[in-house]
C-alpha cells in the first residue's frame, strides 16, 4: 500500500473488490440492493467509489457474495479507511475533493493546460489573480482557501515519495499576463525553477504547430502505483470536471498526450524559452495596450 494512498483511492479499490466479488457470485446489483434495503442507485455508487460504504455495509454485502475470513476482514478495514478525511477535507467547499483525493495518491500526472498554469506549479500570486478573476462569485476567503488548497497541494512535487510530473503547456499561457506583468514575471521565473526538480517534465506546445491532437480541452491523466489501481482521465470545464475510467477513454487520451507532446518543444528548449519571455516577456511589445504592474 502507498504511503500517499488517500480516502479517495482506498474508496475506489473497495468498490472495485465489491463489484469483482458480486460478479463472480453471479448477483445482480438490484438482489443486493433488495438484501441491505437500499436503492439500488446506492450500491451502483458505492461500486463506481462516488459513495463511501461503511463496514457494516460491505461486511453484509460480502456476506451475500459468500466472501468471509481474512478477505473480507481487509475489505472491511479499508472500509474504515475509506471513511477517514483527507487534509483537503476543510476546503471542501471550494474545491473538486474527488480530483484532489486521487491526485494526492497518484504516482504520475501527465497534464495538458490550454490556458493557465496548473495548480501544482503556480505562484501564490498567479493563483490568486486568476481566482479572482476566473470565479467573481468567490468571496475573498473562499480564493484565499482555494490558493491554500493549491500550494499544499505542491507538497507532492517534493516530499520522499514524489509524484513524477510531465507537463504540457500551450504557448498562450506564456503570453496571457495574469494577474499583470509583475506576478506573471514571477510565474514565468517560477515554471523555471521546477521544471529544475528530476520529477517535473515541462514542454511548450508552440503557436508554430498550428491544429493538434490536444485541441478539445485541457485534461490531466492519474496514474498510481499498484496494478489494481486503474488510470484516471480528468477532463476539466467551468462545472467542476469529468472523471473518465473506461478503458478506450484512457487509450484515447493517452493517445492524444503522446502526440501532444512529440509535436512540443524538447524540455530544455522550452525551459530556455520561459526564461527568455520572463525577461523579455510577450505582452510588453504586443499592441493591446498597457496591462498594469
Amino acid at each position: 500500500m502507498s504511503e500517499r494512498r488517500s480516502p479517495t483511492i482506498r474508496r475506489r479499490r473497495l468498490g472495485a473488490e465489491l463489484r469483482r466479488h458480486r460478479d463472480a457470485a453471479r448477483i445482480t446489483i438490484e438482489v443486493v440492493a433488495e438484501h441491505l434495503e437500499c436503492s439500488a442507485s446506492k450500491i451502483s455508487r458505492i461500486e463506481t467509489g462516488h459513495t463511501t460504504a461503511t463496514p457494516r455495509d460491505v461486511r453484509d454485502m460480502l456476506l451475500i457474495y459468500g466472501v468471509s475470513g481474512t478477505e473480507s476482514d481487509e475489505l472491511v478495514q479499508i472500509a474504515r479507511e475509506a471513511r477517514q478525511k483527507g487534509w483537503w477535507h476543510p476546503y471542501s467547499t471550494v474545491l473538486v475533493g474527488s480530483y484532489v483525493g486521487l491526485e494526492s495518491a497518484a504516482s504520475s500526472i501527465r497534464t495538458y493546460e490550454q490556458q493557465v498554469v496548473p495548480g501544482l506549479l503556480e505562484t501564490e500570486e498567479y493563483a490568486s489573480a486568476m481566482i479572482r478573476t476566473a470565479r467573481p462569485d468567490f468571496t475573498a476567503d473562499q480564493v484565499l482557501q482555494r490558493v491554500r488548497v493549491r500550494i499544499d497541494r505542491q507538497s507532492l512535487l517534493t516530499q520522499d515519495d514524489s509524484a513524477d510530473l510531465w507537463v504540457v503547456l500551450d504557448e498562450a499561457v506564456l503570453s496571457r499576463p495574469v494577474g499583470g506583468d509583475a506576478v506573471m514575471r514571477g510565474q514565468l521565473r517560477r515554471l523555471v525553477e521546477v521544471a529544475e526538480l528530476p520529477n517535473v517534465t515541462l514542454q511548450i506546445l508552440p503557436f508554430s504547430v498550428g491544429a493538434h491532437a490536444g485541441m478539445d480541452g485541457t485534461f490531466t491523466i492519474l496514474s498510481f502505483p499498484e496494478a489494481g489501481d486503474p488510470d484516471v482521465v480528468y477532463a476539466e470545464n467551468a462545472t467542476g470536471g469529468l472523471f473518465l475510467e473506461k478503458s478506450d477513454e484512457l487509450q484515447r487520451y493517452n493517445f492524444i498526450f503522446d502526440h501532444i507532446r512529440a509535436a512540443a518543444r524538447r524540455p530544455e528548449e522550452s525551459i530556455a524559452q520561459i526564461a527568455k519571455l520572463a525577461e523579455e516577456p510577450l505582452w510588453k511589445w504586443r499592441p493591446n495596450g498597457p496591462v498594469g504592474t
